[in-house]
């Protein structure tokens, strides 16, 4: 038995996710806040929908996928329920697992994990870390989980800020990105429809590039840009509005906010 303790857009995100894996509907618990949503989920996916405490007593795996700053309260809710042999998995950003570990009542085994919103789509980044008490199979029992959802790295702990901000946001940053690229369409005289269309495929195409040719994207952004050419010109205008250093900042600023988040 599973059981996703918060069912907010990643917690769902995981839930369709391990469904669409293959796991049966009456072998997955879910929480929810407010009964509305947990009528919601009963009928959209088919699984129980119960109270913190009871799916902490009743799962083998417990996956915390509540807010950063909602952690601290659910882990006092549920610490005298959750028996020495389960696994917990912290799904929340900037939560370590001495965090949750030292909120538990025994020498619970805890795996973070910081996934992102392609999980919707089977196309997730998933990183992993193994806490004080994990061990190799509580390590292996996470990545069976995550794997048919998308990819899974283990990193040291000590990364997990960084991979917050580079793969748990990333996605976001990717929009961004996209939306820029759709108005300077609109602002060349291209129709909304035809644009997205366009960057949306330039930038899948360029993404399966980059991941099954092997090549390092400086040789990838070589081939593409022609000396006097027209991708050179745009390179060297967003050289000068400083684009890369504005990734770098904004990055560094997701790992710092990261960080915040793990001290309340």
């Amino acid at each position: 038995m599973i059981a996703i303790l918060g069912t907010g857009k990643m917690g769902e995100a995981l839930l369709s996710g391990l469904l669409r894996a293959g796991f049966e509907p009456d072998g997955v618990l879910a929480t929810a806040r407010r009964p509305e949503r947990a009528a919601e989920l009963g009928e959209r996916y088919g699984v129980q929908v119960v109270s913190n405490a009871e799916a902490a007593k009743s799962a083998e795996t417990i996956i915390l996928a509540v807010k950063p700053q909602d952690m601290a309260s659910l882990l006092t809710e549920i610490a005298p329920h959750v028996p020495a042999d389960r696994l917990v998995i912290s799904a929340a950003a900037g939560i370590t697992t001495l965090f949750v570990e030292s909120r538990l009542e025994a020498d619970i085994p805890v795996v973070r994990v910081m996934s992102n919103t392609p999980v919707l789509v089977d196309e997730a980044m998933s990183v992993i870390s193994a806490g004080a008490h994990a061990s190799e199979e509580h390590l292996r029992r996470t990545e069976d989980l995550l794997r048919p959802v998308g990819k899974v790295l283990r990193i040291p702990e000590s990364q997990q800020d960084a991979a917050t901000a580079l793969s748990g946001s990333g996605p976001a940053y990717f929009f961004y990105l996209v939306e820029a690229m759709v108005d300077a369409g609109i602002l060349l005289g291209m129709p909304r429809a035809a644009a997205l269309d366009m960057v949306t495929q330039s930038i899948v195409g360029a993404a399966i590039m980059l991941r099954d040719s092997g090549e390092h994207p400086v040789i990838l952004r070589e081939a593409v840009t022609s000396p006097g050419g027209t991708t050179i010109a745009a390179i060297a205008e967003l050289e000068r509005h400083s684009v890369r250093a504005a990734f770098l900042a904004a990055i560094e600023a997701a790992r710092d906010r990261s960080r915040q988040l793990a001290g309340g």
